[in-house]
């Protein structure tokens, strides 16, 4: 007859439980049977009986009940298996992806950006990425310039695609593209009608801008070409996404300025027009910033491609 396991757990459960004896519990309890588990396993039964007989010392419970026809868990047993499975399946992903990832074939890139990724140059270049390594998990997050900083320096982002500088010790930087700034305009706005809109026709208007955006970048911009408060428009914050503050232009609460990569995001009763000055159009320049001693092999590749998609002009290409 089975002995009932000790009351209580072992202090040293935690050393003495190793991988196999999961498998084979996991095994046990798939097949229903100690034979057809050791079968499947090429094990020998009494072997696998005494595995399972170890797990269920150390931890103090019955994980199965025999009886003449093979095991079913207990009700204690089923909470143990279950988290058995999910060690496993963890275990063997992180086995599966070592290899893949020393060799660049797959792993993880979190990348932080304040831009939009419904078209323009970050989603064309993501989608060659994911072309040219397809294993490679991307996880992209949009957040404020000071919540980006914070992920980059304590580890949660290896890669920022931002505009402007970003005052950030130990890291690597890269210049990449440029986009040009437009104005967002409920369509039956009087400066809808222009093709282009200048610094100075904004005097009187309303600007809405989003924490989770350029916000503060515009609002340097627009500081830089309207010298005289007197003649800058109204600025209001928002602790909203770039998503409600288009709802707000369309319910008439103001105007807001986008790039151009935002274009492709359609809202429905909103136009885009070009905001200049004197020189032409208005731009705002992209960088890439990366710890130095960031060693993950995704990120490398994804500097590699960003380094051919948009090479320094005194690299001579």
């Amino acid at each position: 007859m089975h002995k009932p396991p000790r009351s209580r757990t072992s202090i040293h459960a935690s050393k003495a439980i190793e991988l196999k004896h999961l498998r084979l519990a996991v095994a046990a309890a798939d097949c229903g049977s100690l034979r057809q588990a050791a079968i499947l396993l090429k094990s020998q039964q009494s072997s696998l009986s005494r595995r399972i007989d170890e797990l269920e010392q150390h931890l103090g419970i019955a994980v199965f009940v025999r009886h003449s026809g093979g095991v079913r868990p207990t009700r204690a047993g089923l909470g143990v298996l279950r988290q058995a499975r999910s060690i496993l399946e963890e275990f063997d992903a992180l086995i599966a992806s070592a290899s893949y990832v020393q060799n660049c074939e797959t792993g993880r890139l979190a990348i932080g950006f304040c831009t939009s990724l419904s078209a323009g140059n970050l989603q064309a270049s993501l989608l060659e990425f994911n072309q040219r390594v397809p294993l490679i998990e991307v996880a992209t997050s949009e957040r404020s310039r000071t919540r980006l900083a914070t992920g980059l320096r304590n580890g949660a982002l290896d890669i920022l695609i931002v505009t402007g500088s970003l005052p950030l010790f130990e890291t690597e930087v890269m210049s990449l593209w440029s986009e040009r700034v437009l104005i967002v305009l409920p369509q039956n706005h009087p400066l809808a009608v222009r093709e282009a809109v200048y610094w100075t026709d904004l005097g009187g208007e309303t600007v809405l801008l989003s924490h989770y955006d350029l916000g503060t970048e515009f609002e340097i911009l627009l500081t830089s070409k309207l010298v005289s408060p007197h003649d800058r428009p109204k600025i209001e914050r928002h602790d909203v996404s770039r998503g409600i503050i288009k709802s707000l232009i369309s319910m008439k609460a103001g105007i807001s300025f986008v790039l151009e990569s935002d274009m492709g995001a359609n809202f429905a009763g909103l136009v885009y027009r070009e905001l200049r000055d004197g020189t032409g159009p208005s731009r705002l320049e992209f960088s890439a910033y990366w710890r130095g001693d960031n060693e993950n092999p995704a990120l490398h590749e994804f500097l590699k491609l960003l380094s051919e998609r948009y090479p320094s002009p005194s690299s001579g290409r």
